[in-house]
């Protein structure tokens, strides 16, 4: 995983430093759009309505359109005057407990893995969470958005779920639903007991994503069938030596010819000390037959 995000949580005048790191993925196999006559991929490019031309991502600023028709654009200068919590540090509101907080308020979660050398303040914080049985109300900055989330422990890891502000939730009331009779306590009494046969234990991994499973089988069998739907990938071009690896082979050769040195003339420089050897021992035996010959005149 990587992180996305580094910061540290305020716990009073405690400071728990912290790496934030994104705690689900999407597994859905992913799809282009192709031009069904020739399969071609489409693209989309930005364009200006005013002159036609394709436009920058850095030249693009924002917009916003009243309901009466009045635009008004912000550069980033201007969003950065707005009031926001510190961009990285993730201060505690309050504790409140867990059941509280409606589950349709839950957006997105995060894990928090400990910044620091020594985890101790992340560890006494998450204890700390565990025994008193509640969650932490946060403030939390990630892409210029000020989001409210909820500070939890989840195996021993400190969980951050992003929380929906509450106007972000639709309020409902369906006309259907209004004057409908009780239903009764026969009909309760049964619905009941079907309630009780199929209860039993959460168990996530009982449950698995049959459509991605058929999905992947058919895009398989495709592949493998070799049929008019699948277009070969290209075979890869054999791997060229990096011009950097080149540039520095060559560098080496010259520095070897600089110093006299060529490949393959190693056997040949070391075998020339043994012949100077070999020049240098009908001397030695010269000068040992030089003292006998003069004791031969003496006698």
């Amino acid at each position: 995983m990587r992180s996305i995000w580094k910061g540290s949580i305020a716990f009073g005048l405690v400071n728990v430093p912290v790496k934030v790191y994104t705690a689900t993925e999407d597994h859905d196999i992913k799809f282009h759009q192709v031009h069904a006559a020739d399969g071609g991929r489409i693209r989309y490019e930005r364009l200006c309505t005013v002159d036609g031309q394709p436009v920058q991502y850095s030249d693009i600023d924002r917009a916003y359109e009243s309901p009466d028709g009045d635009r008004v654009i912000l550069t980033d200068e201007d969003f950065a005057k707005l009031p926001a919590a510190e961009k990285h540090e993730i201060p505690v509101l309050q504790f409140v407990p867990s059941e509280q907080i409606d589950p349709i308020l839950f957006d997105k979660s995060y894990y928090l893995e400990p910044d620091s050398t020594t985890p101790k303040a992340y560890v006494l914080l998450a204890k700390t969470l565990e025994r008193v049985d509640r969650v932490a109300l946060v403030h939390f900055t990630l892409r210029q958005k000020t989001r409210l989330a909820a500070l939890r422990v989840r195996d021993g890891v400190m969980v951050l779920q992003t929380l929906l502000w509450p106007d972000e939730v639709r309020s409902v009331a369906f006309d259907k639903l209004e004057g409908v009779a009780e239903p009764k306590s026969q009909e309760l009494k049964m619905a009941e007991t079907l309630v009780d046969t199929l209860s039993d234990d959460f168990d996530p991994g009982l449950y698995v994503d049959q459509y991605q499973i058929e999905l992947k089988k058919l895009l398989d069998e495709a592949i493998a069938s070799g049929s008019s739907k699948v277009t070969r990938a290209p075979e890869a071009a054999a791997p060229e030596m990096d011009a950097e690896v080149v540039d520095l082979v060559a560098a080496l050769q010259r520095s070897l010819e600089a110093s006299g040195r060529k490949t393959g003339s190693a056997p040949a420089a070391k075998a020339a000390p043994a012949k100077k050897a070999a020049e240098k021992k009908p001397a030695k035996k010269a000068a040992k037959k030089a003292p006998a010959k003069q004791a031969r005149k003496g006698a």
